[in-house]
């Protein structure tokens, strides 16, 4: 319990993100609501991330208040109760007095006193900032205490008179990664490389999808890290054109390419890998020649990669290759350029080559600024994933295409003059793979 050395880091980010409200603005953002699962069983508990962020607090039924230059304290949370017979089965609260001392709360109130004391903050605040929209108690209360200011204001001389979104000054700064964000990241690729090299040793005919899921999973758990950031694809053969399948339940066969896209969480941070790798052999002809061009469109959209390009720039590399490959396969007619003027491609690449990847794996930040494309900066971390894909039934093709889906997927930190492969650790060319699926 307790923020584990890392109590100057939450501190300065909130100086940070009061400092760009300024004095006269109130701020309130709730913890992640508890979801159930099925009757009485709940989800296992995350907290929110923006929440997480400026608090470091992981508890359920909490929120946290903001007020620049307040007399009675800038930064206030309203927190569980300690309850000595709830924590048998729950587990230690912080309670009030843990709330100041562990994290730096000015002052701190139980959960239930929400109203009563945000109401006293909310009367004399020119501006309001709440994120509406995802915890709908929370978003009642706020309305209601909103209101009731807006309606004293013409008695008292103040009090809000507007709701404005906290998110975008919070996003913008979780978009760019400091030194202490790098190394949690850092460690999450590092745990997830290791968890696709065991999957690229153990997977083998017979196996069913899921045994190789548990695989991943094991080795995430093991190494400490809290889980899968999203649920893990394990995708063979045709199931691999599904962009989001996670069934799983399906029994690999012997040269079967099987697609794994999974990462994990590591102390709130995520990584995402993809890789996609013959199951007990080499890869054959048809394979390795499909592989090899959205590497080599990878390649080329990691090396688009640096501070001052803007974010689209991955992307056209990237396409500009699967198109020149999908033509030489004879997937696609005509020339370069008209396939892409014309979208034609996109039969068989439906996405986009990059998003962001921070405490979320499809994490917050603008990719388009003033109308036009985002310009990198250090510190941003982005992946990169071409793929080429061939529904199972698509009759429009050679035979010989159908039910092939490759993907390959890494995670890239913009560093002050270039970039770094944070998951170069995980195989990707053809033979440091085959040497792996194929021992």
């Amino acid at each position: 319990m307790g923020l584990n050395g890392n109590f100057e880091t939450f501190r300065a980010r909130r100086r940070r993100f009061m400092d760009a409200i300024g004095e006269g603005a109130v701020a309130i953002l709730p913890a992640a609501p508890v979801a159930v699962r099925s009757n009485d069983v709940d989800y296992v508990y995350r907290q929110d991330s923006d929440f997480y962020y400026l608090t470091g607090f992981t508890e359920p039924q909490s929120a946290a208040m903001f007020a620049p230059g307040h007399p009675d304290g800038e930064f206030v949370m309203f927190v569980p109760p300690r309850d000595k017979e709830r924590e048998t089965w729950t587990g230690r609260r912080a309670g009030i007095e843990g709330a100041m001392i562990d994290y730096g709360a000015d002052k701190a109130f139980v959960f239930d006193d929400f109203d009563k004391v945000a109401a006293q903050y909310l009367a004399k605040a020119e501006r309001v900032h709440y994120p509406l929209g995802h915890n709908e108690s929370m978003n009642t209360s706020v309305l209601k205490l909103v209101r009731a200011a807006q309606s004293m204001r013409p008695r008292l001389g103040s009090g809000a008179s507007a709701i404005f979104d906290p998110r975008e000054i919070l996003h913008e700064a979780r978009l760019r990664k400091d030194a202490g964000e790098i190394e949690l990241m850092r460690r999450a690729a590092a745990i997830s490389a290791e968890a696709h090299r065991r999957a690229m040793r153990e997977a083998r005919p017979g196996m069913m999808e899921f045994e190789v899921e548990a695989i991943v999973d094991f080795t995430f758990r093991r190494s400490g890290a809290t889980g899968p950031s999203y649920p893990s694809i394990v995708a063979c053969g045709g199931n691999a054109s599904v962009l989001h399948y996670v069934t799983n339940d399906c029994e690999l066969r012997h040269g079967q390419m099987l697609l794994i896209d999974a990462g994990c969480e590591y102390q709130f941070y995520a990584s995402d890998i993809t890789r996609t790798f013959p199951v007990g052999a080499g890869f054959d002809p048809l394979h390795k020649a499909i592989y090899e061009i959205v590497l080599a469109a990878q390649t080329k959209a990691i090396e688009a990669i640096k501070p001052g390009v803007h974010v689209d720039e991955p992307h056209d590399a990237a396409v500009k290759v699967l198109v020149a490959g999908m033509i030489e396969l004879g997937l696609l007619t005509g020339s370069v350029d008209d396939a892409i003027a014309s979208g034609s491609f996109r039969r068989f690449y439906m996405h986009r080559t990059s998003h962001w990847l921070g405490m979320d794996v499809h994490d917050v930040g603008l990719y388009r600024t003033e109308g036009k494309p985002r310009v990198l900066e250090p510190g941003m971390v982005l992946t990169v994933e071409p793929g080429i894909y061939i529904g199972p039934d698509d009759d429009g093709v050679p035979e010989k295409f159908r039910g092939i889906g490759i993907r390959i997927e890494d995670d890239v930190l913009l560093t002050a003059d270039g970039h770094e492969v944070i998951t170069s650790a995980t195989p990707k060319s053809v033979a440091d793979v085959e040497a792996l699926t194929s021992g």
